[in-house]
Formats: structure tokens, C-alpha cells, sequence
């Protein structure tokens, strides 16, 4: 009779599937939209002892990259200037954008803003957020009663 039901040991499925979607649509951390007419791409990485957001800014000028920290939530903003000319050409193609750009990033631990560091070099922005003393992990002893 087991053959003629094969879905039988199946009864779980639907509930199996409805967690999947709900997991694809999960993100580790919500994240701030971007604004802007383009978004620079970064990266966000964490040692026992730090943050650390690396993000690409081609072209853009140190002077023109402001960056603030409000709580949890670091953010870039600046503009990359348009250094073409306006003359009678044809273009047949443009991929680089230009202007200006906001991108906030939750960060995945508190931080120490008194100690927050960020160096510029060939167009990569690296900022050091060294993390506040209490997010190194404690020692919660469980005691039975």
C-alpha cells in the first residue's frame, strides 16, 4: 500500500519549504538603503579586538569623504566629480558614474568612537574601529538552584 502513496513520509515538506523562504530572505543585519546617484562597494570585517570597513572610492578626492559614526551605524558620504569635457563627440559607451554618494553600514559590534582611525590611499578608504572593552566576551557563570 506504501508504494501506492509515495508522499506519505513526506508530511513535514511544506513547513520544511515555508522556513526556506523565510531564510532566503533573511539578512545577517539590516542595512541602512544607500543613497546617491552611485554606491560605493566596502567590506566589513571583525577580529576579537576591532571592526574594520574597507570601502572603494575611485576617483573621489580625500577632501571631498566625510565620515561619521552615530551609535551602531558608520557612515560614508562624499561626491566624485565629473572630469570630462563637454565636446561634439559621440560616445558609445559610459559605465563610470559621478556624483555624490551616502552609503550607510550597521556595524556588528559596539565600538570605541574616541578611538576610531581611517587612512585614504589609492582610492581605498580603511577605517579601524577598535571595539569598547565589554564586547570581548564574558564569563557568565549559571548557577543551580
Amino acid at each position: 500500500m506504501r508504494a501506492l502513496t509515495p508522499w506519505m513520509g513526506m508530511t513535514g515538506l511544506p513547513r520544511d519549504v515555508d522556513r526556506w523562504f523565510e531564510r532566503f530572505f533573511e539578512t545577517p543585519w539590516p542595512e541602512a538603503p544607500a543613497m546617491g546617484e552611485w554606491v560605493p562597494a566596502l567590506d566589513v570585517a571583525e577580529t576579537k579586538d576591532a571592526v574594520t570597513v574597507t570601502a572603494e572610492l575611485p576617483g573621489v578626492d580625500a577632501k571631498e569623504l566625510t565620515v561619521t559614526l552615530d551609535g551602531e551605524y558608520l557612515t560614508l558620504k562624499g561626491e566624485k566629480e565629473n572630469t570630462r569635457e563637454e565636446k561634439e563627440e559621440r560616445r558609445h559607451r559610459v559605465e563610470r558614474t559621478y556624483g555624490a554618494f551616502t552609503r550607510t553600514v550597521r556595524l556588528p559590534a559596539p565600538v570605541d568612537a574616541a578611538k576610531v582611525t581611517a587612512t585614504f590611499k589609492n582610492g581605498v578608504v580603511a577605517i579601524a574601529l577598535p571595539k569598547t572593552g565589554g564586547t570581548r566576551g564574558t564569563f557568565i557563570p549559571v548557577k543551580a538552584e
